[in-house]
C-alpha cells in the first residue's frame, strides 16, 4: 500500500488567499470505492478536539492505483498556531475509502513561513 501527497515546489507555507497545487498517488491492495483529497484544520491540545474540513476532491471507482492533481484555495484563517494550551494545524489529507487507509501532509498558514507563537 503506498498513498503520497505533493504541492508543486515541494511548498508547505502558504498565505491566505494563494492556491495550493500539487498531486497525489496511491497504489492500493484492495479495490477502493473512492480516494478523497482533503484541506483542513485541526486542534490538538487541552480541550475538544476541533477538525473542519474547508475544501475536498472526490473520486468516484479510483483503481487500484492511479493520480490525480489538485488545486485548493488557502481561506483567509484561521491562521496556523501554537499556544499553551492548544495548537491549531493545516494539513492535506489522502484518504482511501471504506478503509479509512490515510496519508497526511502537515502545512503552515499564516502571513509568515512559521506559525504563530502564543506562548
Amino acid at each position: 500500500m503506498m498513498l503520497t501527497i505533493s504541492t508543486d515546489e515541494g511548498g508547505t507555507w502558504f498565505k491566505p488567499g494563494e492556491s495550493i497545487r500539487g498531486n497525489v498517488f496511491w497504489q492500493l491492495e484492495e479495490e477502493p470505492d473512492a480516494v478523497e483529497v482533503r484541506l483542513f484544520w485541526y486542534t490538538e491540545g487541552k480541550g475538544t478536539r476541533d477538525v473542519e474540513v474547508v475544501s475536498s476532491k472526490h473520486l468516484a471507482q479510483p483503481g487500484l492505483s492511479g493520480s490525480c492533481s489538485f488545486d485548493f484555495d488557502v481561506p483567509r484563517g484561521p491562521y496556523s498556531f501554537s499556544g499553551r494550551l492548544i495548537t491549531l494545524s493545516w494539513a492535506i489529507e489522502l484518504v482511501a475509502q471504506p478503509s479509512g487507509e490515510t496519508e497526511r501532509f502537515d502545512l503552515i498558514v499564516g502571513p509568515q513561513p512559521v506559525e504563530v507563537d502564543l506562548r
